[in-house]
Formats: structure tokens, sequence, C-alpha cells
């Protein structure tokens, strides 16, 4: 395991750490244009402990100070086919079934825009986005007049600005406390109590029972399984009405309207805490061997001298290749994000390139991060010419 440490200690209380990896890249999504650069990237720490009371997973080594997203920061899965049918579909869902048409949206964290556009075409909706790492494009000129992006985080600053949806995707999980977002988001709703609040964060409970382990990053400071991410908001005034598992169980969408009214902490329809307490009792063990199967994997298929390349330059991918002690079996990571290729892996240092490489290259094996991607990179490839095996990590 390439500069990690995992503690082997099993989960006992809600102060105990269960899992550590060491001097791991701070940010998987920066872009960097040297090797050299991205081999020698800020590192951080990731020690993972659970809260009894509330479900939340915590690093309790994050250093928020660490961070600064800016617009060289990446992250955006748009240009996945698959990914974009989720999010048009989830945009679609949350269209009719509230009648978002020629309504106010806001979108926290809204990253380089893709859903907040979608929100906007798909009910006439006048939109305001918040997010220090948008980047503006030329096709979104086009809804200047409806859109409108702001390049900084929302905060209390912001609280003029009010809404018929406020919508925050895959951003609490950046944050050490979710009151950093919740609690001026409450404060700016104020007593306007129709006001529909919709989140979407990564699923612990996905993570740690079918061992995911390349979802544990240095960006994410908390992980929720579906108790813990219906307490935050019950716990900062809001009515939870609905929580559910989506994108094959990856991710869960959270509704809620604010009240002032005092709301009981058990919500029926999500799984309680013991079983996530369940998964996480032999989570390290299982981790640990998890790393020893794809260490010892890369092994033998370079002991074969067979080219392998790895597929999606994303949060995972970053985790696979430095969390095993033989990454530099591997000398690229393919990615469909134009603006990922011909950048380097932070830590690892991997060169992401584009699918076509693959016809000059002719890998034997691909390892494809993520299986909800399967079908569709293997329709890539064979578009390619191109003939590999594949291995879903």
């Amino acid at each position: 395991m390439n500069d990690s440490l995992l503690n082997n200690s099993l989960f006992s209380s809600n102060s105990a750490i269960f899992l550590e990896m060491l001097n791991i890249p701070i940010y998987c999504n920066l872009l960097w244009s040297e090797q050299d650069a991205a081999k020698n990237c800020p590192k951080g720490d990731l020690k993972l402990t659970y809260d009894s009371k509330t479900g939340l997973i915590s690093n309790v080594a994050y250093d928020p100070s660490k961070l600064d997203y800016d617009q060289d920061y990446e992250n955006s899965l748009h240009y996945s086919p698959r990914f974009q049918q989720y999010a048009q579909s989830l945009a679609q869902e949350l269209v009719e079934r509230h009648q978002l048409y020629q309504k106010n949206i806001i979108e926290i964290g809204c990253g380089k825009g893709d859903f907040l556009i979608s929100l906007a075409q798909l009910g006439d909706n006048h939109c305001i986005g918040f997010d220090p790492t948008y980047v503006p494009r030329a096709e979104h000129q086009s809804f200047s007049s409806q859109v409108q992006f702001i390049q900084d985080f929302y905060s209390e600053r912001y609280q003029n600005y009010q809404a018929d949806l406020i919508c925050c995707r895959h951003t609490l999980e950046h944050v050490i406390d979710p009151a950093q977002i919740l609690q001026p988001l409450r404060k700016a709703i104020g007593n306007r109590t129709d006001t529909i609040v919709f989140f979407e964060v990564p699923n612990a409970l996905y993570t740690f029972r079918h061992l995911a382990i390349w979802d544990l990053i240095y960006e994410h400071c908390c992980y929720y399984a579906p108790t813990a991410f219906v307490n935050a908001f019950i716990n900062h005034g809001f009515d939870v009405k609905d929580v559910r598992e989506v994108f094959d169980g990856q991710f869960i969408c959270l509704e809620a309207v604010p009240t002032t009214e005092a709301i009981g902490s058990n919500y029926a329809e999500v799984e309680p805490l013991t079983a996530l307490e369940a998964d996480l009792n032999d989570f390290t063990d299982k981790f640990a061997q998890k790393i020893s199967f794809w260490t010892k994997k890369l092994q033998e298929l370079t002991a074969k001298k067979q080219k392998v390349v790895a597929w999606g330059a994303g949060s995972k991918g970053v985790t696979f290749l430095n969390l095993l002690q033989d990454h530099n079996r591997i000398d690229y990571i393919v990615d469909l994000n134009p603006r990922k290729q011909g950048k380097f892996v932070a830590g690892s240092g991997q060169k992401i390139i584009a699918p076509e490489f693959l016809r000059e290259y002719q890998p034997d094996i691909i390892l494809v991060m993520n299986s909800i991607y399967e079908a569709e990179i293997r329709q890539l490839v064979s578009n390619l010419g191109v003939e590999p095996e594949y291995l879903c990590v």
C-alpha cells in the first residue's frame, strides 16, 4: 500500500478510529499538468470514526485549511452517457413532481452547471448556481437570461436569494459539520415553509457494505448512511418528506421542507443504524483483504506481460491507484472528460488519456473503476476496434 497505513483494530465505539489511510492526496479531481507535480501533490490523512448517536462517519484528521477549491478542480461526470441519463431523469422527475415551471431554483455546489442548466431547460425556470469551481462555458451563454452562476460558496451573505427549490448534490460530504450548510440554509429560507430542499450524497451503506473502498477520499470528510442523512436535516429545522437510494444504491436522495416544529428523530423508511454498525465491525479486515487481492492481481498480470489500463480518473480511480503498492504497473487511465485528458493522476502520476489512445496502445486488460459504467465502456471500446478483457474493481 503506497505510503499508507491501515489501522487493524475493529470498530468498537463512537470514538474509535476504525480505519486509517495516511498520506493520501487531498484532491482527487484537481488537474495536474506535470507528472512530478502530480506525484508530489499535497497530501493528508484519513482517520474514520463512527458516531453511534447520529450514524455519521467522519474523518477526524480532516483539515479544511488544506483545501481551496478553484476553477482547476474538475469533477464533472456529465461526459458519461450513463451519468447524463441519470442526471437528466432526476431533473425531469423533480420538475414534474414539484411542478417547477417558471419557478426560482438555487443549486448549492453546482459544479460546472450541467444539472442546473437541465432544470432551467425542462421547466423554463430561473436558476442561480453557487460554486467557486464553476468555469464559464460558451454553451451556457444562451441561458444567461435564465441562469446565473456565482463563483463563491453559498453562505448567509446570500440569504436574500429565495427559491421554490433549493438543491445541493454531492457537496454536503465535503464539509466536516452539516451545520455549515444546513444552518445558513435554514436561516435564509426563513418562514417560507413551502420551499423544497433536495440533497444528494454518496451512500455510506453502499460504500461499507459492498466494499466500495475506492470511494474513501480525503475530500469527503463525512459519510452518510440514510439515517445519518435524515438526522442531519431533522436537527437543523427540516421535516424530511422522502429519502431513497438511487444510482444502483450508490447515492442517497433526500427531500425536505423547513419546519418550525420539533420533529422526531425516527424516519420509518430508512434502515436502522444497527445494520451499518454490523458492516463496520468487519470492514477493516475486508478492506485489507481487498487491497491485498488487487495488489496480487496486478503482479500476476504483469508477470504475464499483459498491458493494463484503468478507466475512470475520478475519485475511485485516483484512490485505487494510490492505495496499491504496485500502481506503477499501470501507465495510463482513461477518462471521457476532455479537461482531464493529458493531465496526470494526483499521487500516483498516471497519464490520463482519451479513449481513442487505446487503438494505439491495445491494452489486454481494462480495469473498470465503477461497474455501473461497464456496459457503456464496453460499447465505446468495441467501437474503437479494441477487444480487451474487463475487470471491475
